[in-house]
């Protein structure tokens, strides 16, 4: 039988004062416009409002990394029940350690008095520091240790002073990121026990899955990507250091058109634990969720609540908006402020979430909390606030409908991911797109949209009169979409493209699949599986539509006016998705209507894609 492992020190080390936004060009500049006006930007997408940093005002490192992690594991210790001579394993993670070699654990373990122990050192970004625990807690609970030390750190801001560049210009990938990191360090002291007199963290499971074989790299350092936005040789494969200095391989940056499939992979999994039985969030007393900005918060809680997996914001607890961005030490930062506030009782549960953007990444852990009654009240030392989210949600939702979510946002899942695989996309998000290939996506497009009211149409015609509501939703939408192909037209035409040929194109192979799949479901009694197909249709317009849109302005520069298809529909389909979820709500579908629309679902992404993977084809 596996041996329980329990978290019964937490320990964390903040560099400095907290920096306030209007501070950080004092330790990061001088910042010229182009800066100041991107640093706007990332704050506000953000939220965040003070950071710590590592270095003095005018930039200089105050420290080490690996000084950092050895505080925060003092402090571990010396809030646990063991002495530092009594540890036998070390787990230390940082994004970047201080030297290229040798291992953050060796470096760690040097700034330590612990003795001689087994070491290892865990290298990534935000999820490192849940490998590291990962490690520490398996080898507890198979018996190899009884107890381990876990620490992460990061010191970022090196990377992000202007100094550092030398003048280089840095691109916005790079820009987004110096108003985001923050540096600090956390850890915890794991036991096959928990503390006697003391509140214990008992680790239910720990769950982390990679998914860099679907993607590119988003988040990296230490290479540079070509044009077409692939990767490249790291910069050990230049002819010199300077060499990769000056073609800006040492620059921090992250991806942004490669950022938005973070969220539905981390849904996805989220819904996969729920499905499994490993996870039951209406047991979750506090949600300790690493955010990378206040939008993602907000489009990953709106969406959990509405697949009847909810986050309760009364019970989210997060360091983001005063403690900034601290990467792979974030949840030990946050246990322990969550356990210093004196806010914890005996049998109450905590889900921590780790995504990571590096080469995607989505990490969960669940722990229970236990030890005696009184014990809450001895841990409060200090008074800590308790930095709660007050926006709550009221929803509520059928078991099915619930369940009918989670399902097709795994469909939506597999479908983002395969649409990046498709020679248009793929074109498009590595910055390779050209003014043919995008009269051409138009010239597929315009067959398929200018029937996309017709079918709804005919399926609102075969809604039966007790379904009235849904029969008006259907003609509502339909209404809304018949204009449509009219903007797919302009664009096309002010594209350099001939009216004409447009308006008289066949379908490609793959249109003709999908739009006979779509009439077909159409022409069926109270066709309500289409939810499903509408699910896809919609979702592309507003999750992906204006991510296009964009991204087709800046590599062709393009004026709005000649994109407004994809632009128009990235503004206005979160409306009509709304609808959806109103349709489905007021269906209260049946198990076996809802198994309907997620197949319908599936074929609907299958042969979306099949269409632009055939365009020219007909």
């Amino acid at each position: 039988m596996a041996d329980p492992v329990y978290i019964n020190g937490l320990g964390s080390y903040l560099p400095g004062p907290p920096i306030a936004n209007e501070e950080i060009e004092a330790y990061l500049g001088p910042f010229d416009d182009r800066e100041r006006r991107i640093g706007r930007k990332a704050l506000k997408q953000n939220g965040i409002q003070n950071r710590h940093y590592a270095l003095d005002p005018g930039g200089k490192p105050q420290t080490t990394n690996a000084e950092m992690a050895a505080k925060a594991a003092m402090a571990a210790v010396g809030a646990s029940e063991l002495a530092m001579g009594e540890i036998g394993y070390l787990a230390a993670a940082a994004s970047q350690g201080d030297l290229l070699a040798p291992g953050f654990a060796s470096m760690v373990h040097g700034a330590l008095n612990m003795g001689p122990a087994e070491i290892a050192s865990f290298s990534s970004f935000c999820a490192s520091g849940m490998m590291a625990l990962k490690s520490a807690h398996d080898g507890i609970r198979g018996g190899v240790r009884r107890n381990a030390l876990v620490c992460a750190s990061e010191f970022a801001s090196r990377f992000l002073r202007a100094s550092y560049f030398d003048g280089a210009r840095l691109d916005t990938d790079a820009q987004f990121l110096r108003f985001m990191l923050s540096d600090g360090a956390g850890a915890l002291v794991l036991e096959d026990r928990p503390n006697a007199n003391r509140l214990s963290l008992k680790i239910e499971w720990i769950d982390l899955v990679s998914y860099a074989d679907r993607l590119d790299v988003c988040m990296y350092a230490g290479m540079n990507k070509h044009a077409n936005g692939m990767s490249r040789e790291p910069w050990s494969h230049y002819a010199n250091p300077a060499e990769a200095f000056a073609g800006g391989a040492f620059q921090l940056r992250q991806d942004l058109k490669l950022l938005d499939h973070l969220i539905p992979l981390g849904l996805g999994r989220y819904f996969e634990l729920i499905d499994e039985g490993r996870l039951d969030p209406n047991e979750v007393d506090w949600a300790l969720y690493h955010f990378s900005s206040d939008i993602v918060r907000k489009k990953l809680i709106a969406h959990a609540d509405r697949a009847g997996a909810p986050i309760n914001q009364n019970r989210m607890f997060t360091n983001l908006y005063d403690k900034g961005n601290t990467g792979s030490a974030s949840i030990p930062i946050m246990l322990e402020e969550l356990v210093a506030s004196g806010s914890l009782e005996p049998g109450q549960k905590i889900i921590c979430m780790v995504p990571e953007s590096g080469r995607f990444i989505v990490s969960f852990m669940l722990l229970s909390v236990v030890g005696p009654e009184n014990a809450s009240t001895k841990v409060a030392a200090r008074n800590v606030p308790v930095p709660m989210v007050s926006d709550t949600s009221t929803a509520s939702h059928s078991p099915v409908t619930e369940k009918l979510v989670r399902d097709l946002s795994r469909v939506w899942v597999e479908f983002e991911t395969a649409l990046s695989k498709v020679p248009i996309i793929e074109k498009l998000e590595q910055g390779r797109l050209r003014i043919e290939d995008y009269r051409v996506l138009l010239l597929n497009l315009r067959q398929q949209v200018i029937e996309g009211s017709r079918w709804i149409a005919r399926a609102a015609s075969h809604v039966g009169p007790e379904h009235a509501a849904l029969r008006t939703s259907f003609v509502q939408h339909a209404r809304d979409e018949q204009q449509d192909y009219r903007m797919l037209e302009e664009d096309f035409v002010a594209c350099g493209g001939d009216r004409e040929e447009i308006v008289s194109a066949e379908k490609n192979i793959g249109s003709e699949a999908l739009s006979a799949w779509m009439f077909h479901k159409a022409s069926q009694d109270n066709p309500f599986d289409l939810l499903g197909a509408m699910f896809i249709i919609e979702g592309l317009g507003n999750r992906l539509a204006t991510r296009w849109g964009e991204a087709i302005t800046d590599q062709l520069g393009l004026r709005d006016d000649q994109v407004r298809f994809l632009l128009y529909h990235g503004d206005n389909d979160e409306t009509h998705l709304e609808r959806l979820w109103a349709a489905i709500d007021g269906l209260d579908p049946s198990p076996e209507l809802a198994r309907a629309i997620v197949k319908t679902a599936k074929v609907t992404a299958r042969l979306y894609r099949l269409q632009l993977e055939e365009l020219g084809n007909t």
